[in-house]
């Protein structure tokens, strides 16, 4: 490692990290600003945007008293970690939670859930008020015992119309009667109906469909994937052993509802869809100049992300397939893109639907421990981070879209053609078929009056995160 930059690091963590040098050893943090202590140094230590944060400056402070006096002016940790941040145009998707066992749940796709997921839109595009239409229906939970189903429309909670303003509030609550109402004409009118619901802890399958469609001489495997929860890896790969034992010619991977989750997850997801390209780079990752310089010079492997061909010891049932056809829509976001720009360099990828989110960032969770990690947490509180810290790009260097990956074939989703998911007749599936057998005599196109997309239920919980399970070994240690 070049000797300079050692001894920056060397400087930089002894003085921010482990508190060691006179003058920062001297002051501790008071009580009242232990949190925002946490809150400022994880910031400035991970924050992919760290250089662009004046406040964030290895020199802004020049002992822990100086910070002390920063960090007594922000009353709320929540208010220092959002004035910490660069413009939400920009950083649209880092968070910070009260409890982090509640976060470690979401991300391991355990919440409190009624088991509906809802897409939420706006009535006109300079409209505060916004309805919302189901997606599907969770398997097992309050709502699959409710007159309610995929295309039902709400557009208010116990009475009161949702709006970009109230929606998190009304919406939040563990139980509720949501307001019903038709689509008629293009327009959502309120029908005098209402369901009432009650969140329970649900632990997601995220592998909502899988089967084999036969037709025209082709077996297509359909898989309608809605989360990349690490705790159904073991799922995932057993899922793609039975569409492998029915000899599918054909994948459809419907990620239109998949706001992301584990990196390592969509690692194994490309890795099952081809198979031959073991070892090689799937993605790469680009950290804060700080620690990303470190890596370069040390461990330049740990910024890669490699195609592999085992879950611990258990192997794959990969597929070694040349071509995969994947569905898309406003809510497909982070580890979802990472599978379909990840997979480009590589296999023709087919892309049908909607224009996606754009999150081509990750995050880690934070903690208050000297490492930030989860050994020797802070036991006075449970505040943890979810700040992005990553960009990543695929084997070609590209990694630009911020707007959103672009669909092969255009047909966006809307209360017009929602059709029955998993069915040969569905829009956007149909649309696939047609595709793969040649038989599609026209493109299909959007029918029917397009809502503003405003967000979705797997956002206003924070699962549209691609986040890595832990920074990688050995930065810490090494500096000691």
């Amino acid at each position: 490692m070049k000797t300079s930059l050692k001894v920056t690091l060397l400087l930089f963590f002894a003085v921010f990290t482990f508190q060691s040098c006179e003058d920062m050893d001297d002051v501790f943090p008071s009580p009242t600003v232990e949190i925002n202590n946490f809150v400022w140094k994880g910031l400035n230590l991970y924050y992919l945007w760290q250089a662009d944060v004046p406040n964030l400056s290895d020199k802004r402070f020049a002992n822990q008293a100086e910070l002390n006096k920063f960090l007594k002016g922000y009353s709320k940790p929540e208010d220092l970690f959002n004035a910490l941040r660069v413009d939400k145009s920009i950083d649209r998707f880092s968070w910070i939670v009260t409890d982090y066992l509640e976060l470690e749940g979401v991300l391991q796709g355990i919440t409190k859930n009624d088991g509906m997921d809802f897409g939420l839109y706006r009535k006109s595009l300079d409209s505060k008020e916004i309805f919302c239409w189901v997606h599907y229906i969770l398997p097992n939970s309050d709502a699959s015992t409710k007159e309610i189903q995929r295309g039902t429309i709400f557009y208010g909670v116990n009475g009161t119309q949702l709006t970009v303003d109230n929606y998190q509030t009304l919406l939040n609550s563990e139980n509720y009667t949501l307001n019903l109402a038709d689509y008629n004409a293009g327009t959502i009118t309120p029908n005098g109906k209402s369901v009432n619901l009650t969140k329970t802890v649900l632990s997601e399958n995220p592998i909502l469909i899988n089967k084999v469609i036969e037709t025209s001489g082709h077996k297509i495997g359909y898989l309608m994937y809605n989360g990349f929860y690490p705790n159904y890896d073991t799922d995932l790969n057993d899922a793609f052993g039975s569409l492998k034992s029915q000899g599918i010619t054909d994948l459809v991977l419907d990620l239109r509802y998949n706001s992301g989750g584990s990196v390592q997850t969509a690692v194994y997801l490309a890795s099952m869809i081809t198979g031959q390209f073991t070892n090689k780079v799937f993605s790469k990752q680009r950290w804060n100049d700080k620690i990303n310089s470190y890596f370069e010079s040390e461990k330049p492997q740990a910024l890669k992300n490699l195609f592999v061909n085992k879950i611990g010891s258990t192997p794959l049932n990969s597929l070694n397939f040349t071509k995969v056809y994947i569905l898309t829509t406003k809510s497909t976001a982070s580890a979802s893109e990472l599978v379909i720009n990840g997979l480009k360099p590589y296999i023709d990828v087919i892309q049908i639907g909607d224009i996606t989110t754009g999150k081509n960032v990750a995050s880690i969770t934070i903690y208050d421990s000297p490492t930030f990690g989860k050994e020797n947490r802070n036991p006075t509180h449970r505040y943890a981070m979810q700040p992005i810290v990553l960009k990543t790009t695929n084997a070609d260097d590209f990694g630009d879209y911020f707007n959103g990956l672009t669909p092969t074939y255009s047909l966006k989703e809307n209360l017009n053609n929602l059709g029955t998911l998993g069915t040969d007749s569905e829009p956007l599936l149909s649309t696939a078929i047609g595709q793969i057998t040649g038989t599609a005599k026209m493109l299909k196109t959007t029918q029917g009056k397009t809502f503003p997309y405003f967000q979705d239920s797997k956002s206003i919980i924070g699962q549209n995160q691609m986040y890595i399970e832990k920074a990688p070994e050995g930065l810490l240690k090494s500096l000691e």
